[in-house]
C-alpha cells in the first residue's frame, strides 16, 4: 500500500510501475485514481505516464487528515490498475510560502484571490518561452528570485506549443527534446519531466505559474482530441499545484503565414470552446481558467463563462496603446462584470526599441485605475529568451520582435522596478475594491486616470508631461468640502504631503495654475486625494 505524509496544499507523488509495456500510452490508456477525503469527498485525479513502464498520480489538499485512494486504468493494467494508498495531509504552522499558507489562486465575487480567501495580487511577469533549454536552471533560478523580490506572483510560461516559431522549430527543444514526435502521435516524457522542475520550482518560490496550454495556432496542428490528451496530461502533472490555467495563447489567431485566416479563426473559436470545456471536466482541483487573447478575452472562445478570468491583449504601441487599455477595460467589464479582468499583454519593455519605464507606469496605472484586478509585464528578451551572443531572430513571418537585450540584462529592465512600486503601492489600500471614475478629473488629454475606493481614497496617476498636459480640476466630488492632496512618486512610492483645497457648492474644484506648475518635480505623478476630516 503506497503511504506518504504531506503539508496542506503541498504536493506529494505517488509512482507505479506497469507490468507489461503499452504500445502508446499516451492515446491508449486512461490512468486515474479517486481519493477519499476524510470528509468524504470522492475526487477523480488523472495520472499521467513517465515513460518507460512508470505511471504517477500528483495530489494535494487543504483537509487535514488521511487520505484514502485506488488506481484504475481503462484498460486494466496490472501494476497501476487496483493500486491502494492514502496519504496523511497535516498542517504545518510554520508554512511560509503565501500559495501553500493560503491556498492557490481561484476566484471568488469578481475578485482574485488565494483560496482562504485573503486578496491576491496578480503582478505577472511574461516568461513564454521559459520552459526551453535557452533559460537553463541556473538562469531559471536567477531570474525567480528578482521577481520574488520585486513582488511578482504569477508567471505566464507556454507549455511546449511555443509562439513566433513553426512546429519542430529547435529553438522550441529543452534538454528532454520536444514534447511531442513530430506528428504528435506519440508524447516525449523526456520534455515534460525537465518542465517538471521550473514549474514546481516557481510554486516552491511563491509564484503562481499560469500555465499556457498552446499557441492558439497549434490547434490545426494536433487536431481537438490530440489537444485534449495535451491538456489532461497538463492537467495530471500540474493541477495539484497552485496553478492557473490559460487555454491557449493568442487563442483565436491563425497562423502567421495561413493563406485561410478566416476559416482557421472559425475553427479555432469552436475548437478551443470544446477544449476549455473539456478542461473544466478534467481538473479535479478547479484551477482558475483563462485565455490569452488577440484583444478580449471574452470573445475567444463560443462560451465565454467558461473562463473565471477574463485576460486582455492591449497593444505594443507605447503611449499610442494607452487608450485602448481604458477601452478594452471598459468593454471587458461591461460585456462580464462579474469577471475580474487581468491586462495579460501590453507594451513589453524594450519592444521597438520603446515602451520603456515611464510607458509601463502607465500602463500599470491605466490599467489598475480603469478596473484591472491584475497586470502582467513584459519584457523583451525575456519572453523569447534572447541568450548574450545568441538572440531568439525572426518569427515565421521574417521579423525579429528584437535581438537585443539577452534575458540576463532583460530582467534588470527599470519598468520592472516600477510596476513593483506600483504593486507596493496599491497594496496599502483595499484595492480591489477601486472602481473607475474618469468623471472626477477635468482634462482635456487621454493620458490622465482615475479611481476610488468609494467614500475613502481617490487615486488620479497623471502621465509625464511629454504625453499630458495634466488635470485642470476636479469634479462629482462632495460640494463645499475640504480634501487633502498628496503626491505619490510612482517610481519610489515616497509620499508628499500637497495642500488642502476646498470644493464649490457644484463639488467643483479648478487649479489656480497650470497643472505642470504645482508639481514638485517636472514628471509623471500618483496623487491621492482623501476628504478632510
Amino acid at each position: 500500500m503506497k503511504k506518504n505524509r504531506v503539508s496542506i496544499n503541498r504536493v506529494v507523488e505517488f509512482g507505479f510501475k506497469a507490468k507489461m509495456p503499452v504500445r502508446n500510452p499516451f492515446f491508449d490508456v486512461d490512468f486515474f485514481a479517486e481519493f477519499v477525503t476524510p470528509s468524504g469527498k470522492r475526487i477523480i485525479v488523472p495520472g499521467f505516464w513517465d515513460g518507460g513502464n512508470e505511471w504517477k498520480i500528483r495530489y494535494s489538499s487543504d483537509e487535514p487528515g488521511i487520505h484514502e485512494f485506488e488506481t484504475k486504468s481503462i484498460p486494466s493494467i496490472e501494476g497501476i490498475s487496483e493500486q491502494k494508498g492514502y496519504c496523511e495531509v497535516k498542517k504545518d504552522k510554520g508554512e511560509k510560502n503565501p500559495l501553500y499558507k493560503f491556498g492557490g489562486p481561484t476566484v471568488v465575487n469578481g475578485k482574485i484571490v488565494y483560496k482562504n480567501g485573503k486578496e491576491f495580487f496578480w503582478l505577472g511577469d511574461t516568461w513564454w518561452m521559459g520552459l526551453c533549454s535557452r533559460l537553463d536552471r541556473n538562469g531559471f533560478k536567477i531570474i525567480t528570485k528578482d521577481r520574488i523580490e520585486k513582488g511578482f506572483t504569477v508567471v505566464q510560461i507556454v507549455a511546449g506549443l511555443y509562439p513566433d516559431m513553426d512546429w519542430y522549430d529547435p529553438r522550441g527543444k529543452n534538454e528532454g527534446g520536444y514534447p511531442y514526435k513530430k506528428d504528435f502521435s506519440e508524447i516525449n516524457p523526456a520534455y515534460f519531466k525537465y518542465a517538471d522542475w521550473k514549474i514546481g520550482y516557481l510554486a516552491d518560490s511563491g509564484i503562481a505559474p499560469c500555465i499556457v496550454g498552446a499557441w492558439g495556432y497549434y490547434l490545426k496542428l494536433t487536431g481537438i482530441e490530440t489537444m485534449k490528451k495535451h491538456w489532461r496530461n497538463l492537467v495530471a502533472r500540474y493541477a495539484a499545484y497552485p496553478v492557473i490555467w490559460c487555454l491557449a495563447g493568442e487563442t483565436i489567431m491563425p497562423y502567421y503565414l495561413s493563406e485561410t485566416r478566416d476559416e482557421d479563426l472559425l475553427f479555432q473559436k469552436s475548437g478551443w470552446t470544446e477544449v476549455a470545456r473539456y478542461l473544466k471536466q478534467c481538473d479535479p482541483f478547479n484551477r482558475p481558467l483563462t485565455a490569452h487573447p488577440t484583444n478580449l478575452g471574452h470573445e475567444q472562445i463560443e462560451q465565454p463563462q467558461l473562463l473565471d478570468i477574463n485576460m486582455l491583449q492591449t497593444g505594443h504601441g507605447s503611449h499610442q496603446s494607452i487608450e485602448n487599455i481604458c477601452l478594452s477595460i471598459e468593454k471587458a467589464r461591461h460585456a462580464f462584470p462579474e469577471k475580474p479582468i487581468v491586462n495579460g499583454e501590453v507594451n513589453y519593455e524594450g519592444i521597438g526599441e520603446s515602451c520603456r519605464q515611464e510607458i509601463q507606469r502607465m500602463s500599470f496605472w491605466a490599467s489598475f485605475l480603469s478596473g484591472a484586478k491584475g497586470f502582467t509585464y513584459g519584457a523583451n528578451g525575456i519572453w523569447q529568451v534572447n541568450v548574450k551572443n545568441k538572440p531568439y531572430g525572426p518569427s515565421p513571418h521574417g521579423r525579429s520582435w528584437g535581438d537585443s537585450p539577452s534575458w540576463d540584462v532583460a530582467y534588470k529592465l527599470q519598468g520592472s522596478y516600477d510596476v513593483s512600486t506600483g504593486k507596493k503601492i496599491l497594496s496599502e489600500f483595499q484595492w480591489q475594491n477601486i472602481v473607475p471614475c474618469p468623471e472626477k478629473i477635468i482634462s482635456k488629454d487621454k493620458f490622465s486616470f482615475a479611481g476610488e475606493i468609494p467614500d475613502t481614497l481617490l487615486l488620479i496617476y497623471v502621465s509625464p508631461p511629454c504625453f499630458s498636459n495634466g488635470i485642470e480640476g476636479l469634479s462629482h466630488l462632495k460640494s463645499n468640502c475640504k480634501y487633502q492632496w498628496y503626491w505619490v512618486d510612482p517610481k519610489d512610492g515616497r509620499k508628499r504631503k500637497g495642500f488642502v483645497f476646498q470644493t464649490d457648492a457644484d463639488g467643483t474644484w479648478k487649479t489656480q495654475k497650470h497643472f505642470w506648475g504645482i508639481v514638485p518635480v517636472w514628471q509623471d505623478w500618483l496623487i491621492q486625494i482623501k476628504e478632510e476630516k
